[in-house]
Formats: structure tokens, C-alpha cells, sequence
């Protein structure tokens, strides 16, 4: 056998895994530890406003609709989002535990880029649900029943977790000889592949296969949903039917708001300008959290359905502890 050969058999087996990587994250930032405690505040707004959105539609029968399917999955997945990311967030810098298992990095990179991509594809399906409920009235409750939204939610899953298990094993194939030092604040895709030594070329292919379908391709068809829901206004003759259709997708346009923007302004800002590490992993890190923290509460606020059923549930239980009491 070639010294050659030899030395990459060597190399292959030696540098295929890491045993453990090393997660730099945020370095050198004074008072880093008010931004954790914020993140955990984060973290348990989220916890109480998707858990009690869960709570409140699972509850109150008059939400069993196809609309609020839509909504009880993007709270679910922001709930569970949230949890794949800010514990172990706060784990690694807080309580400064930043070597992470091999193994345990890319179940975390799966976790929390699934949930991402199942929230932006949720979004586009409550788009469709606003697009037919203003543009086609009278079919609604004919296209828009809870098997359609079912088959619609169920792909956006599979198709998620079926590209995600692609795309690591495509990290799982790469030999890491070059560092083991993560740079960014979990073991996100890109700063992981790009510590690999051999050819990383389908990776980097892929990655924007992924923002194209996840991220672009989710962005664009609800900005043209929102065309046609913008014509479709418009023969509208009363002014006062228009501003009442519209009212009923200001919760979602606030939704498409906080989500995509602040993700695809860190992407070009990232791309167009150089960026100090610590300021773009804090501005990735809210665009992050923030959205699963504020959905909830737009739903309450916003949406008047939401705020009967907590109505009827609280005179509910107020009832049933009068009763109790007789």
C-alpha cells in the first residue's frame, strides 16, 4: 500500500468526528449576562403565550377551524422552537458550558432549524387562508376546510424534516480537521460545515437551496398573495368593507413583519456591509426569539374570535366555581 494511501486512511479515521465541539458565541461583551437573563424572560413569555394559545383553542370548540389549526401550529412550533434553542443557549453561556457532543450539535441544528422552516411555511398557509377568505368568500368554507389545511401542514412537516435529515448528513459525511470552534451562538449550519476540511461545495449548494425554500420562495408567494388580496379590495365600492376585510389580515401581515424581515435584513446586512461578530450573533439570536414572543400576544390582542373564547372560558370557570360553592 502508498505511503499516500495510507496517510488518508489514517486522516479519515482520525478526523471524521470530532468527539465534542466548541461553541465561541459571544466574546468580550460587558454585561453579558443582562442579555441572558433577557433571553430568559424571553423564553418564558413564550412558554406562557404559545402554552396558553395551545390551551385556549384546544379548549373552546368554536376555534376547531381550519383557520385556528393554522394558528395552534405556528404557536406550537414557536413554543417548541424556543425550547430547542434558548435553554441550551443559556446552559452554554450563562453557566459557561460551551463544549457541546458531537451528536448533541447536530440534534440541536435539526431541532432548531425545523421549527424555523415549519413557522415560515405556517405563515404562508394562513396567507392562503386570508387569500381565499377575501377573494373567493363565497368557496371558503369549501376550499378551506380542515383536511385541506391538514394535508397543507402535514407536507410543510414532512418536507422540513426530510430536507433537514439530507442536509446533516451531509455534515455527517465531512472530516473536521480544521478547528472545532463554532463561531456563532448555537451549532448553527453554515459555521458548522465550513470547519470541514474536504470538499464542502453540495454543502454550500444546499444552503441556498434552503434559503431559497424556506426563507425567499415563503416571502414571495405571500407578497403576491397580498397583491391579489390588494385588487380584490379595490372593486370593493364601500370603504368601510374594505377597511373591515383588511382589519381581518393586520394579525397576519404583523406576523410576516416580525418574522421575515428582521431574518432577510441580518442576511443582506451580513452580505453587503462587515459586521462585528458580536453584533450580528445578538441581532440573530433576537430575530430568533423575538417572533415566537410576540406572536402570541398578537393573537390575543388582535384577533377578536381569540378574545371571545378567553371571555366564555374565564365566565366559564367562573361559573363552575359558583356551582361548586352551592
Amino acid at each position: 500500500m502508498a505511503q499516500e494511501e495510507k496517510a488518508a486512511i489514517m486522516f479519515n479515521s482520525t478526523f471524521v468526528r470530532p468527539a465534542r465541539l466548541y461553541i465561541s458565541g459571544f466574546t468580550n461583551i460587558p454585561h453579558a449576562k443582562y442579555f441572558y437573563v433577557f433571553l430568559c424572560f424571553v423564553y418564558i413569555v413564550t412558554v406562557l403565550g404559545n402554552g396558553f394559545i395551545l390551551l385556549v383553542i384546544y379548549l373552546h370548540e368554536a376555534l376547531h377551524t381550519p383557520k385556528y389549526m393554522i394558528v395552534f401550529n405556528l404557536a406550537f412550533a414557536d413554543l417548541c422552537g424556543s425550547t430547542a434553542l434558548i435553554p441550551k443557549l443559556l446552559d452554554t453561556f450563562l453557566f459557561n458550558r460551551r463544549y457541546i457532543v458531537y451528536e448533541a450539535c447536530l440534534s440541536s441544528m435539526f431541532f432548531v432549524i425545523l421549527f424555523g422552516c415549519v413557522q415560515s411555511w405556517t405563515l404562508v398557509t394562513m396567507a392562503f387562508d386570508r387569500f381565499i377568505a377575501i377573494c373567493f368568500p363565497l368557496r371558503y368554507h369549501t376550499i378551506v376546510t380542515k383536511p385541506a389545511i391538514g394535508v397543507m401542514l402535514l407536507v410543510s412537516w414532512v418536507f422540513s424534516i426530510s430536507f433537514l435529515v439530507f442536509i446533516i448528513k451531509l455534515i455527517d459525511r465531512l472530516s473536521f480537521c480544521r478547528s472545532v470552534v463554532v463561531k456563532t451562538f448555537f451549532c448553527d449550519y453554515g459555521p458548522v460545515y465550513r470547519l470541514a476540511c474536504n470538499d464542502i461545495s453540495l454543502n454550500y449548494i444546499m444552503t441556498y437551496v434552503g434559503v431559497s425554500v424556506f426563507l425567499c420562495m415563503p416571502f414571495i408567494l405571500i407578497a403576491l398573495t397580498y397583491v391579489c388580496i390588494s385588487v380584490a379590495l379595490k372593486r370593493i365600492a364601500s370603504r368601510e368593507k374594505r377597511l373591515k376585510a383588511f382589519k381581518t389580515c393586520s394579525s397576519h401581515l404583523i406576523l410576516v413583519g416580525i418574522f421575515f424581515v428582521p431574518i432577510i435584513s441580518t442576511n443582506i446586512a451580513t452580505a453587503a456591509f462587515h459586521i462585528h461578530p458580536n453584533a450580528r450573533i445578538i441581532n440573530s439570536s433576537l430575530t430568533h426569539t423575538i417572533p415566537a414572543m410576540l406572536n402570541p400576544i398578537i393573537y390575543s390582542l388582535k384577533t377578536e374570535e381569540v378574545l371571545n373564547a378567553i371571555k366564555k372560558l374565564c365566565h366559564r370557570n367562573k361559573m363552575s366555581d359558583l356551582t361548586r360553592k352551592w
